[in-house]
């Protein structure tokens, strides 16, 4: 690396350390206004507190490194054109690119990184700080409750498994006890006709055999042509060893897709995905999944992209009134943003593929940072 670049990559990174941990520490701060009290209610200790947050901490990162190197990127290159620095530069024979390749560089390794953070430790913050969070409640409801069945209960739990083509409801599920009580199954066939229909009082999900106990029930079999009921059964107790189904996973489909780590995503895609020669469908829930799903993947183009955005808006800003580079970038920034709602709306309800979704807010922006990009260059 010449002196010149090394120059301003650690004028560059200066800002952007300093940035990256002031805008991490609010939103831990956001955080902590929010849950915190949750935290000390469960009863958790300041060990237990100050792990969630290391648990939950990078999990914020793919928020706050673009918002960082956009901050840092303008002023860094801001203070430069306004000290006459760029100026000097150009007239030395370099154009823009060559001044700040090195921020390009810095670009393209955070996106390196954002991708291993998105596909690994991102993953892997969300879920366990939610587990440690269902934890310390379930045992602080375990304390005062009369019956372990009512702590953590999840209410009218619903779980369509397109794969195996099994409705799922119950009228409570117990995170604590892994039992569920007024359940109801539906096996169907490949057009949707009823096949076996399961009632029960209750059933556990067997984490040791992965499978469902049912207990007090009926099952209830349809005739193949009519599709009408020709033999019911009552029973006690008995496993269903093909029913499969995670009651974690059957939970996650109750979340927001924006709530859901990559790996849940996968799970949910993979559990809810149904595919044959006649039958082709997706529901919103699924394609708003997949577009979340493809968007995980593609969001860290961004790095790339508030590098092109940055430099030609903080080279071309006015010298008198630097604020006005600052603000036309950050409303490029949000901008970019609404158009990423935008096509996930549009992937969600089908007009668009979910990786077109994903890839055309990046496209777009990229296009117009392109052509900001040729003025200065």
């Amino acid at each position: 690396m010449k002196l010149l670049d090394r120059y301003v990559f650690c004028e560059w990174l200066k800002v952007f350390l300093v940035t990256m941990g002031v805008t991490l520490g609010i939103l831990v701060m956001h955080d902590m206004y929010s849950n915190l009290g949750d935290l000390i209610e469960c009863g958790a200790t300041f060990r237990e507190i100050c792990l969630f947050y290391g648990l939950l901490t990078p999990s914020f990162i793919p928020v706050v490194l673009p918002v960082s190197l956009l901050l840092s990127i303008v002023f860094t290159v801001g203070a430069m054109h306004r000290n006459n620095e760029i100026t000097a530069m150009r007239s030395a024979g370099l154009n823009v690119f060559q001044i700040t390749k090195s921020l390009w560089l810095a670009g393209a390794l955070l996106t390196v990184g954002l991708f291993w953070l998105n596909a690994d430790a991102v993953p892997s913050s969300i879920e366990d700080s939610r587990l440690m969070m269902e934890r310390l409640e379930i045992e602080s409801e375990l304390k005062g409750a009369n019956s372990p069945q009512s702590v953590g209960a999840v209410q009218s739990l619903s779980f369509d498994n397109k794969k195996e083509r099994r409705l799922w409801i119950m009228n409570s599920f117990s995170v604590a006890t892994n039992k569920a009580s007024g359940i109801f199954v539906s096996t169907m066939d490949e057009k949707g006709r009823d096949m076996q229909k399961i009632m029960a009082r209750e059933a556990v999900y067997d984490d040791v055999e992965n499978c469902w106990f049912f207990v007090d029930g009926q099952e209830l079999f349809y005739d193949a042509e009519t599709r009408r009921p020709v033999r019911s059964v009552a029973f006690d107790k008995k496993y269903f060893n093909d029913f499969k189904e995670d009651p974690k996973i059957m939970r996650l489909s109750m979340k927001r897709a924006k709530d859901l780590s990559l790996f849940e995503l996968g799970a949910l895609i993979d559990a809810a995905s149904y595919r044959d020669a006649e039958n082709t469908y997706d529901s919103n829930r699924l394609r708003a999944y997949k577009v979340r799903y493809a968007s995980l993947w593609l969001s860290p183009l961004i790095c790339v992209l508030v590098v092109a955005m940055a430099i030609p808006f903080s080279v071309a800003g006015v010298r008198t009134n630097p604020m006005v580079g600052v603000s036309k970038t950050m409303a490029m920034f949000f901008g970019y943003y609404i158009i990423e709602n935008i096509s996930n709306a549009l992937g969600a309800n089908g007009i668009l593929s979910p990786f077109a979704a994903a890839l055309a807010p990046a496209i777009i922006v990229a296009v117009f940072a392109a052509r900001l990009y040729r003025k200065v260059v």
